[in-house]
């Protein structure tokens, strides 16, 4: 594979990755040419089978199949909302409820095509949401989805006020710079003609899944750790922003 991914499970039935941001999980349908993990598990696996999706610059757990019955099986567990979804995301503003239910249905946005909306008759979504940490002016928080909508998380993230810290299509910012944190106390590196954000990608990862697995039955929990640019975001708030 051009890219080196981590796999954190395989098995005869299973390929689990933790896939970094910026990778598409399919082909895109406008340029099938573009790096996608559909491809580079296929080339290195063989026939691989998707059961679920990331979005392009969400990074985090994603299985893949390698049997038509494996993938029937996990596919229903996703249908069935067996399956534990648990991402954490980095917001703006300062959350006055420590927890809460986001209920709201989703459907295509009525004039921008490639975004997503609440819409009155769209499909049932809902997204649980537990503070873990408050900042001066951020939030990082633990989600939990009971459905698995296009951009759900961070359309409902917005819809009550509190957007990803950096999404580009539903946010306010589309990168993390460190001078927007630090302040006065922020000074740019002589050798640097303009500040390198600290990340450019959505502040959303999906850093656990829980489910049976396809053959055996067993109870599965699989989870990965923050991304570097992630982690380095929480570090310098938890630094510099409270």
């Amino acid at each position: 594979m051009k890219q080196q991914i981590e796999i954190v499970y395989e098995d005869d039935d299973l390929v689990v990755v933790n896939k970094p941001a910026n990778l598409l999980t399919i082909p895109d349908r406008f340029s099938s040419d573009k790096p996608n993990l559909y491809h580079m598990l296929g080339n290195e696996f063989g026939k691989i089978f998707t059961v679920h999706r990331l979005d392009r610059e969400t990074s985090g757990i994603l299985v893949f199949t390698k049997t038509e019955e494996a993938h029937k099986e996990l596919s229903k567990q996703f249908m069935d909302r067996t399956v534990e979804k648990i991402y954490f995301a980095l917001v703006e503003g300062v959350m006055h409820q420590q927890e809460g239910l986001i209920d709201k249905p989703l459907g295509p946005h009525p004039t921008h095509p490639e975004k997503m909306a609440v819409v009155h008759g769209g499909k049932p979504s809902r997204t649980n949401y537990k503070v873990t940490e408050t900042f001066k002016n951020y939030t990082f928080i633990e989600c939990s989805i009971e459905t698995g909508r296009t951009h759900q998380i961070r359309v409902h993230l917005h819809a009550i006020g509190y957007p990803l810290a950096v999404d580009a299509l539903y946010g306010r910012q589309s990168t993390f710079l460190l001078s927007k944190v630090k302040l006065r106390k922020y000074k740019m590196s002589k050798y640097e003609e303009e500040e390198r954000p600290l990340m450019s990608r959505t502040t959303l990862h999906a850093g656990k899944l829980v489910f049976n697995h396809p053959t055996s039955g067993e109870r599965i929990t699989i989870q990965a750790d923050l991304p570097k640019d992630f982690a380095a975001v929480v570090s310098q708030l938890r630094k510099w922003g409270m």
